[in-house]
């Protein structure tokens, strides 16, 4: 235990070395060459993921628990000491964690190295790299978190760096850079309604558990210097402080429980979750220690009938669990692009490839799926906030799949593709089948990535193709439409202009395709392991638990399944397959090793990625099995092992191999007809089918019918007609300026001149005219000055005398 504290009391740095090489690119990159800049930003990718993976190694181990760790400086967070809140910064050491910890900085540190590359000569390459440690740093804090206020921050700052990497190219020409900055508020906007469902719910968990940590009974922190008490001071779960425990009785920092050895804390389960509180603990003031949310709420639910109050209102506990879960489930909506706060995901693809790989493909857009795991005991009572999920999560799948059908921009359908996948992961934590929504998350990361990276590979040899053939040499902003007038005509991320690039870019070529029938979910690559489980989970909860969610969903899933299959067979015949369409197409090189080994490395962990989970049903073949959900069982209380059924993966491999085979025949060697039409545009019977998919089902046609202009509509009323005209011509000028003007001439005409003005002037008059009276004694003879002063000597004298003469008498 004292031996995994000190592994995990390295968690700091997973966020630290992020931000310390982003301070760095930010402040000395000016003087220092792309290379150099590239090389600082991808080490402290990989930097960070050799730090998870010791600590990963570390947990691996017999008898290793999951820790908490203080955050250097930041012990002591947020005090309010009148309301007796003292909030620390703490991170969560769990099999949950490290296993975001190691996708976020695994993936992160290849597509750190393709970004050298893909990037290489833009005029903001400097300030590209820093945005991308940047979102590292902010998701590593995301993941690592021991509350639902440190996740938030990190929550906000991936949605930051989502901003600012999508708006990136901002000043393209001819309207482009309008587009991308378009863009980049659409995700802001978006994500923002979902964060007013995650504030919701993270004031109302506040109110009803008087405290924001994960926190678990049985776990140990670790306090650094800066924190809490003495460096390397190894607390026992139960004792350790947090920001609602306000028991005088609690502990002293330092101490340690006897409750808190290995031996009593081995593996959570159902039953050891929560420590019982004994009756003598009771009465020695003992037991009273925050639980955190996830410990309260085991408790709470043990011990039934409890109520939570707002003032005169009072809630059964189960029912402000099934709320609680539905304003997480909004904030999930937003940042994993679900129904129906997906249509940002889409437009999100303005930004550089290397920013659709990390953030809206392997990492960011997966924290919606994190947050449900990581609370997978309150959904797991909340039952109809997880069937709510699960029919969310189905409908994107299939609804996004079939979008994806009708797309001519080679990221925009990876964009619709990663929709649906987050909708299958989803669906299956709404299930209950949360190792096998990580499971898909992280075999998902490798394929999805390395179809983005290698459309970023495509496209990057589509513009070098275009400017060989416009005789335009060099390397740089004109490469990202920086600098040519004639890159805005054409379009490199259009399928139209490409075809027949297998034989021109084979390392792109077959990397792409071993994704995309990792994707498609064909045996035995990764994509089929961690499919196949999602679809068991929903078979298990329809047909052996009777749940109507769970019929829904292995339909729904089935479907996209089969429509993720032909879609991405249909885009390998586009770009790849059959003759070039455009001289762009027949020049377009393969790209140098920086941009193609993190495509080699991701291909084959996309082929060998189903080992981390391979059903128990193999368990013969002495493969491991169920490896990744063990590990899991470890921090998140309701996972299990998914259920094998053969019969289904063999329906599921049919429609998957089928739908291949009819895209492959519909679109043959000449994939577009001779209008340049697309075979479903040009059949009749699926004309209408393809409109509605190429016009994405309307979705931001309705939302600018609904919401958008309707809001814009009335922000003119109010701004022109109540603001303006009202507010500011009618009350503004005509009752407060137009009387406040009567009353100022009132007040400088009748009052201060008609009467201070004139009584002040009849005085000044009087003075001066009794002045002129008195001027005339002014003779200027001596004599009559002398006469007068006499006369004046007398009149004193005798009134200086007058009283003794009336005393005399």
């Amino acid at each position: 235990m004292e031996q995994m504290a000190n592994y995990a009391s390295l968690v700091p740095l997973v966020v630290i070395i992020p931000f310390a090489g982003m301070l760095f690119n930010l402040f000395v990159g000016r003087y220092m060459s792309e290379r150099m800049i590239g090389a600082v930003a991808s080490i402290a990718s990989g930097l960070a993921f050799v730090v998870a993976l010791v600590m990963t190694i570390a947990m691996s181990q017999p008898g290793a628990e999951p820790v908490i760790v203080n955050f250097p400086l930041l012990g002591s967070w947020i005090q309010i000491p009148s309301a007796g809140i003292d909030i620390n910064w703490q991170q969560r050491v769990d099999t949950l964690s490290l296993t975001m910890m190691l996708v976020v900085t695994g993936v992160g540190t290849l597509i750190h190295i393709y970004a050298v590359g893909y990037m290489s000569g833009d005029s903001r390459f400097q300030r590209f790299m820093v945005y991308l440690n940047m979102f590292l740093a902010f998701m590593l804090i995301l993941v690592t978190g021991n509350s639902f206020l440190v996740m938030f921050v990190g929550w906000e700052g991936v949605g930051l760096a989502s901003f600012l990497l999508i708006g990136f190219w901002f000043d393209k020409k001819k309207g482009v850079g309008w587009q991308n900055s378009d863009a980049a508020r659409k995700a802001f906007i978006v994500n923002r309604v979902g964060d007013f469902g995650i504030m919701t719910a993270i004031f109302l968990i506040f109110w009803t558990f008087g405290t924001l940590d994960y926190y678990k009974p049985g776990e140990v922190a670790v306090i650094h210097a800066g924190g809490h008490g003495e460096s390397g001071e190894v607390q026992s779960g139960d004792e350790h402080s947090t920001d609602s425990e306000h028991s005088e009785t609690a502990p002293a920092e330092g101490e340690h429980s006897e409750e808190a050895t290995p031996e009593a804390h081995s593996a959570i389960t159902p039953a050891s979750f929560v420590e019982p509180i004994t009756e003598a603990q009771k009465s020695e003031g003992e037991g009273t220690t925050d639980l955190g949310v996830f410990g309260q709420t085991a408790k709470w639910l043990e011990e039934g009938g409890h109520i939570v109050k707002f003032g005169s209102v009072e809630v059964p506990f189960e029912t402000m669990l099934t709320i609680i879960a539905l304003f997480l489930l909004l904030g999930a909506t937003g940042k994993s692009a679900q129904i129906p706060l997906f249509v940002w995901l889409p437009d999100a693809m303005a930004g550089p490839t290397p920013v659709s790989a990390l953030i809206h493909a392997a990492t960011m857009v997966t924290a919606g799926i994190y947050l449900i795991t990581r609370c997978n005991v309150i959904y797991s009572n909340a039952p109809v906030a997880a069937a709510i999920v699960t029919i969310i999560g189905s409908v994107t799948a299939l609804m996004a799949g079939f979008v994806a059908v009708g797309q001519w921009d080679i990221k925009k359908v990876l964009a619709y593709s990663t929709v649906s996948q987050l909708g299958f992961m989803i669906a299956a934590v709404g299930l209950g089948g949360y190792a096998a929504g990580m499971f898909h998350l992280v075999t998902h990361a490798f394929f999805k990535a390395c179809l983005f990276l290698g459309s970023g590979s495509v496209i990057h040899a589509m513009e070098h193709g275009h400017h060989h053939a416009a005789h335009a040499h060099g390397h740089g902003d004109e490469e990202h439409g920086h600098g040519h007038e004639e890159e805005a005509e054409f379009d490199p991320q259009d399928m139209r202009n490409m075809g027949g690039l297998a034989k021109r870019m084979p390392i792109t070529y077959w990397t792409y395709l071993l994704a995309t029938l990792a994707l498609a979910g064909i045996f035995p690559l990764a994509g089929f392991w961690s499919k196949d489980e999602i679809l068991g989970r929903a078979f298990t909860v329809g047909f052996e638990q009777g749940k109507i969610e769970g019929y829904i969903a292995l339909l729904l899933l089935l479907a996209a399944a089969g429509l993720t299959a032909f879609y991405m067979w249909r885009q390998i015949k586009l770009v790849f397959h059959g003759t070039p369409r455009t001289e762009a197409a027949i020049h377009a090189p393969e790209n140098p090793p920086v941009m193609t080994w993190p495509l080699i490395i991701l291909a084959v962990l996309s082929v060998v990625g189903g080992l981390l989970n391979l059903p128990e049903a193999l368990a013969s073949t002495r493969l491991p099995v169920d490896r990744l959900t063990l590990w899991l069982e470890e921090s998140v209380q309701f996972a299990a092992p998914g259920i094998f059924y053969l019969g289904l993966a063999l329906l599921a491999l049919t429609i998957a191999v089928v739908a291949i085979l009819v895209a492959d025949r519909m679109y043959g060697t000449r994939p577009l007809t001779a209008k340049g039409r697309d075979r479903l545009q040009a059949n009749p019977s699926t004309r209408s089918f393809f409109r509605l998919a190429n016009a994405k089902l309307y979705w931001d046609e309705f939302y600018f019918a609904t919401i958008v202009y309707p809001f814009q509509r009335a922000s003119k009323f109010l701004a022109n007609k109540v603001d303006w005209e009202l507010w500011h011509d009618k009350f503004h000028n005509n009752v407060i300026r137009d009387n406040f003007n009567r009353f100022s001439q009132f007040l400088a005409n009748p009052v201060d001149r008609g009467a201070i003005d004139a009584g002040f002037l009849g005085i000044g008059k009087l003075i001066s005219a009794a002045g002129a009276r008195l001027r005339t004694i002014q003779t200027g003879y001596v004599r009559t000055y002398a006469f007068t002063m006499l006369v004046g000597v007398l009149i004193i004298i005798i009134l200086i005398l007058l009283p003794l003469f009336r005393a005399g008498q």
